[in-house]
């Protein structure tokens, strides 16, 4: 059954395994030279001024590759659903799921086995290029923290969740399509729909976010506030402005008034919203949050993975193909 399995899906294993070498290799390349910069190591200038120069310099080199990694959160999903895609609606294609199934093996060892093998290739391979994408952005994330999107989305466990959903979901499709093409596009489609409202609603809704506040600093340039994030470098601020002695929030538009007012009075503008107790607030997710954050999002997408592999069985095992 392996040796089936293999010659089935040698192609796909082959030409990801080729390209997550090629990928890894040429990070591991500039991971190095990018780590080169620290020379104590990235981890001990997370939020170090002494660092300054290196964080420089690594955005000078660096900065351009940083951005196009931005989009290697879908190289999980091309795994799961490049190998997804076939596993069943090749068989239908082909019309040889009428002989797989009527073999020695039952058909649902059959599934069991394939659904095992190429799901253990999705994860290996995933997990291998998120452990060299994660040190590649070591040296990132000691500047910017874990939670920005283009890390968060690319490092730690959920990759690996992406690329099982994606596998799931072609799976699935490729039962109901019998179409490995279409069933890969409904993967790629069905993770990008789900990914925004995840990122954008429930990932900062997984925990109560803490809410700081400190009176605007003395200091500054005459004109402009001190817009320093309350928050550490590393949080993940949901949001921040101004409020008044009170407590209460100010608008945008009170906030201007406050500026013209200390333009027009040629008051320095720091000075003018401390002397009337006006205070920086910020709305974070603490970094440390950042595994509870990874084990949350990964558990919903595994789940949902899991329901639509339950009605891959289903349906193989009342033959409604």
């Amino acid at each position: 059954m392996t040796w089936l399995i293999w010659r089935q899906h040698r192609t796909e294993v082959l030409v990801l395994g080729l390209l997550v070498g090629i990928f890894g290799a040429t990070l591991l390349v500039l991971g190095m030279q990018a780590h080169d910069l620290f020379p104590g190591g990235p981890a001990r200038c997370g939020g170090n001024e002494a660092c300054a120069a290196s964080f420089r310099r690594l955005d000078e080199k660096f900065g351009y590759l940083e951005n196009l990694l931005t989009g290697f959160y879908l190289v999980p999903v091309v795994i799961g659903a490049f190998l997804g895609a076939p596993l069943l609606a090749r068989e239908l294609e082909d019309g040889t799921w009428q002989l797989a199934w009527t073999q020695a093996v039952p058909r649902m060892r059959w599934l069991a086995a394939k659904l095992v093998a190429l799901g253990g290739v999705t994860v290996a391979l995933t997990a291998l290029f998120t452990a060299v994408l994660t040190w590649f952005r070591q040296p990132f994330d000691a500047g910017e923290g874990r939670f920005q999107y283009d890390a968060f989305d690319v490092e730690g466990l959920v990759p690996v969740a992406y690329a099982l959903f994606a596998f799931a979901v072609a799976t699935a499709a490729g039962a109901i399509l019998r179409r490995s093409l279409p069933a890969f596009g409904v993967a790629f489609g069905a993770f990008l729909a789900t990914r925004m409202p995840v990122a954008l609603l429930a990932r900062p809704a997984y925990a109560r976010p803490l809410t700081t506040t400190e009176p605007v600093p003395v200091g500054g340039s005459a004109n402009q506030a001190g817009h320093s994030s309350v928050a550490g470098f590393a949080d993940w601020t949901i949001e921040q402005g101004y409020a008044d002695a009170a407590g209460r929030r100010l608008s945008s538009a009170e906030y201007y008034e406050l500026e013209d007012a200390a333009d027009r009075a040629g008051t320095n503008l720091n000075q003018f919203l401390h002397a009337r107790g006006i205070q920086q607030f910020g709305v974070y997710h603490p970094a440390d949050r950042f595994w509870t954050f990874q084990l949350i999002e990964a558990a919903l997408f595994i789940a949902v993975a899991a329901v639509l592999i339950a009605v891959v069985v289903w349906r193989v095992r009342r033959r409604l193909i």
